[in-house]
C-alpha cells in the first residue's frame, strides 16, 4: 500500500530520474567526504586541530583550505541530493537545486569579471604569489604548492627570481644569516636529466650572478607570465573543463527539479 500513490490517476515518480539522481549524488557525496577527510587529516598532521588559533597564524595561503571548503560544499550538496532523491523529499531537492544554482551563478559571475577586469586579476595574482613567497618556509603544504607551480610552469617568483628577495631566508641583505641568502628554492633550478637525485642546494647564491649567467642554472621567467602563456596555449582544454562542469551542474538542477515536479504531481492526486 505504501507505493500505491505512484500510480493514482496516472501520476508517478520517474524511477530513472530518482535513482540516477541518487547515484549521481552518492558519488558526489563520497568524493566530498574524501576531500574533507584529506583536509582534516592534513590539519591533524600539522597540529591545527589541537590548536585552532594556528589557522590564522600562517601569513600565506594554506592549500588545505581548498580540500576543506570544496570537500565541505560537495559533502553537503551530495547529502542533500542523495537523501532528497531517495526519500522524495522536496525540501532537500529544492535546497540542492538552489545551492547548485547559486554556485553556478557565482562561477559565471567570476568568469565574466575575470574577463572584464583582466589587469586587476593579474595584479591580484601577483600580490597573491608575492605574499606566499614571504610565507614559503612557514607551511610545508604551501611550500610544496609553490615548488610544484615553479617546476610545472618553469618559472621563478611572480615576475622573476628577484621576487625571492621578499623572503627572510632568501633575501640578499647583509643582516641575513641564512645559508640560502641571495638564493632561490630548488624548484627554480633548471633540471639536469642526468641527475637521479634532486639537488636541493642548486639555487644557493645564484642571484649573486649576472642575468645571463643565471639563465644557465635557474628559470628566469616569472610565474604570472608563464601562467598566462599556459592559459593561452591550453585555452580550449581549460574552457572545455569549465563548460563540462557547468553542464553537469545544469543537468543536476534539471534532474532535481524534474523529480520535485513528479513528487508534487503525485501528492496532488492523493
Amino acid at each position: 500500500m505504501s507505493r500505491k500513490h505512484h500510480h493514482i490517476k496516472g501520476a508517478e515518480v520517474s524511477c530513472c530520474v530518482k535513482y540516477f539522481l541518487f547515484g549521481f549524488n552518492i558519488l558526489f557525496w563520497l568524493l566530498g567526504a574524501a576531500f574533507l577527510g584529506i583536509g582534516l587529516w592534513a590539519w591533524a598532521e600539522k597540529g591545527v586541530l589541537s590548536n585552532l588559533s594556528s589557522i590564522t597564524d600562517l601569513g600565506g595561503f594554506d592549500p588545505v583550505w581548498l580540500f576543506i571548503v570544496v570537500g565541505g560544499v560537495m559533502f553537503v550538496l551530495g547529502f542533500a541530493g542523495c537523501i532528497g532523491a531517495l526519500r522524495e523529499n522536496t525540501f532537500l531537492l529544492k535546497f540542492f537545486s538552489v545551492f547548485l544554482g547559486l554556485i553556478f551563478f557565482l562561477e559565471l559571475t567570476a568568469g565574466i569579471l575575470a574577463f572584464v577586469f583582466k589587469d586587476w586579476i593579474k595584479d591580484q595574482l601577483n600580490f597573491f604569489i608575492n605574499n606566499n613567497i614571504k610565507a614559503y618556509r612557514d607551511d610545508i603544504d604551501l611550500q610544496n604548492l609553490i615548488d610544484f607551480a615553479q617546476e610545472y610552469w618553469l618559472c621563478c617568483g611572480a615576475h622573476g627570481p628577484d621576487d625571492w628577495n621578499q623572503n627572510m631566508y632568501f633575501n640578499c641583505t647583509n643582516k641575513n644569516p641564512s645559508r640560502e641568502r641571495c638564493g632561490v628554492p630548488f624548484s627554480c633550478c633548471v633540471k639536469d636529466p642526468a641527475e637521479d637525485v634532486i639537488n636541493t642546494q642548486c639555487g644557493y647564491d645564484v642571484r649573486r650572478e649576472q642575468e645571463l649567467e643565471r639563465q644557465k642554472f635557474i628559470y628566469t621567467k616569472g610565474c604570472v607570465g608563464q601562467f598566462e602563456k599556459w592559459l593561452q596555449d591550453n585555452l580550449i582544454f581549460v574552457a572545455g573543463i569549465f563548460v563540462g562542469i557547468a553542464l553537469l551542474q545544469i543537468f543536476g538542477i534539471c534532474l532535481a527539479q524534474n523529480l520535485v515536479s513528479d513528487v508534487k504531481a503525485v501528492k496532488a492526486n492523493w
